[in-house]
């Protein structure tokens, strides 16, 4: 199953957006312009709809409704979110549409004032409904989240609960021991990513550590061999071999690889591990580019088959790729009201010069730079 379609209204940065969506999706823009924003509704929805999660605790982590609702929302001043979904397995379309307001009593409540479930054009479930209208605290929770109100839709909930964001940072994973504690909820940062690893069946995980491996051959100079391995204590590590010109040098673990290395390992194991739909911010960071200009094929070529992968960007190297169609990328551009969102395709200008040959970098980068950035360097 794959989300298709993503609509939204009053969503923090964007008062609108209507876009369709791909199997893999790069998210551009100028800094500031709402790319994580973007993503967040996807992280949104998984917190509503898994098991320990819920509406309200969703809405409270983003310090509540009034933070999530856009600045730029007036009369229409809800809070809308709609996205559609296609099942190939079962050749099923999916429509999960939620409204959100805030109530206006000098507090942070809020209501649902429209939740829609649609299966194949048909609607099953559309609330308010009249138990609704009895009890109106039911109000303050989606049916996604709860058992006994999903069962006819539990393939939606399941894969929105399924959505997993990764933005892996290297010291967290060095230094683990020194932030104490069960860190973030799916530990998105990577401070228990060797915990992570550890707990993957054996089989499997030495299968992705073998396309690990074939991939860090090509891109970490040196590098013999990558493998699992446990201390005396039994804590899980990475250990590398590499050719070394000192016969005993011996072998690294994970807090002795570089920023680069730690990030890549981070990157390809969730496009082996993710199997919905896998939201990625910045993967470029501490990369070369030469490595960077291939994680658009890495991902083509290693992501599960029904998954789903939207990646946040602003890199040239990335988005050098050819192989990138314009219906893949996301442009974010500040526009009167918040922040206007394309795909790339949709724009003349753009669509004519990446037929033209133009890569996808040459064309959309120049398009996202801020209109003054020439004056940056004159600063004195």
């Amino acid at each position: 199953m794959y989300i298709s379609t993503l609509r939204l209204m009053n969503w923090r940065n964007f008062k609108a957006v209507n876009v369709s969506l791909g199997e893999r999706m790069f998210v551009t823009g100028p800094n500031a312009s709402g790319k994580s924003n973007l993503l967040d509704v996807f992280r949104f929805l998984k917190d509503i709809a898994k098991p320990d999660g819920g509406l309200q605790k969703a809405i409270k982590a983003r310090g509540g409704l009034v933070k999530i609702r856009s600045l730029s929302a007036r009369r229409n001043s809800q809070v809308e979110i709609e996205v559609e979904l296609t099942d190939r397995k079962t050749n099923t379309q999916w429509g999960y549409e939620l409204h959100l307001f805030h109530k206006k009593n000098g507090s942070d409540q809020f209501e649902i004032s429209k939740e829609r479930v649609a299966k194949n054009g048909s609607i099953i479930l559309d609330r308010p409904d009249s138990k609704d209208k009895e009890d109106v605290v039911r109000l303050t929770q989606t049916s996604l989240e709860q058992v006994m109100a999903n069962r006819d839709f539990r393939e939606v909930a399941k894969h929105f609960s399924s959505i997993r964001y990764m933005h892996l940072v290297p010291q967290l994973i060095r230094h683990s021991n020194a932030f104490p504690g069960p860190g973030p909820e799916e530990d998105p940062f990577g401070q228990h990513f060797m915990e992570r690893m550890a707990k993957t069946l054996g089989a499997t995980r030495q299968n992705r550590l073998k396309k690990i491996e074939d991939a860090l051959l090509y891109a970490v100079p040196q590098l013999k061999h990558l493998k699992y391995v446990k201390d005396e204590m039994g804590n899980p590590h990475l250990e590398v071999n590499s050719h070394h010109w000192h016969s005993h040098a011996g072998n690294q673990r994970e807090d002795q690889f570089s920023d680069g290395t730690l990030r890549l390992v981070g990157f390809l194991w969730s496009l082996l591990e993710t199997e919905s739909l896998l939201l990625l911010e910045e993967p470029e960071l501490s990369l070369h580019d030469t490595a960077v200009d291939k994680l658009p094929s890495l991902i083509y070529r290693l992501k599960k088959k029904n998954a789903q992968v939207f990646i946040s960007t602003h890199s040239q190297a990335l988005l050098a790729d050819r192989g990138i169609g314009g219906e893949e990328i996301l442009i974010l551009m500040p526009c009167k009201e918040g922040t206007c969102v394309q795909v790339a395709s949709d724009l003349k200008d753009v669509r004519i010069l990446l037929e033209s040959g133009m890569s996808p970098a040459d064309v959309v980068i120049p398009k996202t730079a801020p209109e003054n950035i020439h004056q940056l360097g004159l600063l004195k």
